[in-house]
């Protein structure tokens, strides 16, 4: 059973070396699958959500707090405010950004997250809606320029994952 309550305040929160907010965030994503239930190759959906005060679209992140690890942070971001469990992937960056609405510098980490399970009940369902998407309309929609650039860097590696176990399949059947 997750836990249903989000966390609160800022007494764990971690700071970098000049100030900066530490922020964690995960792209929570799963395959695209065909009416028969086919997987479709090299296509995905990610899941955004609307942001608490509801002025767009985003990935899910929150501060990095001093009693967990990165991914840690990551999973449980992706659990309080988009209600999915699965697995935390590699890092997919580390980006300095200031908040447009206080003038606050952050520093953000992006990680993947591949879906295993989508909670009907979450911490956040009550502030936030939660969006399926393809990656062309997240990358339309979402509101923050370091997202975007995360979101790219997941494409381009899950399409040289599926390149590379294509490859590894023709190479099998040589033999």
């Amino acid at each position: 059973m997750a836990c249903l309550v989000s966390r609160t305040g800022r007494e764990l929160q971690r700071y970098n070396h000049m100030g900066f907010r530490q922020v964690v965030g995960c792209i929570p994503y799963r395959f695209k699958y065909s009416e028969d239930g086919m997987k479709i190759d090299n296509e995905y959906e990610v899941l955004v959500i609307s942001s608490q005060k509801g002025q767009g679209l985003m990935f899910p992140k929150g501060g990095w707090e001093l009693d967990e690890s990165l991914e840690q942070a990551a999973s449980r971001e992706s659990l309080e405010e988009a209600g999915v469990l699965g697995q935390v992937e590699s890092q997919l960056g580390k980006w300095r950004f200031i908040s447009k609405s206080q003038g606050t510098y952050y520093e953000g980490y992006m990680f993947p997250l591949f879906v295993e399970e989508q909670l009907d009940l979450w911490p956040e369902k009550h502030v936030r809606e939660r969006i399926w998407m393809s990656v062309g309309e997240a990358r339309e929609v979402c509101r923050h320029w370091w997202m975007k650039e995360a979101l790219d860097i997941l494409v381009e590696r899950l399409t040289s994952m599926g390149e590379q176990k294509k490859d590894d399949l023709l190479a099998t059947d040589d033999l």
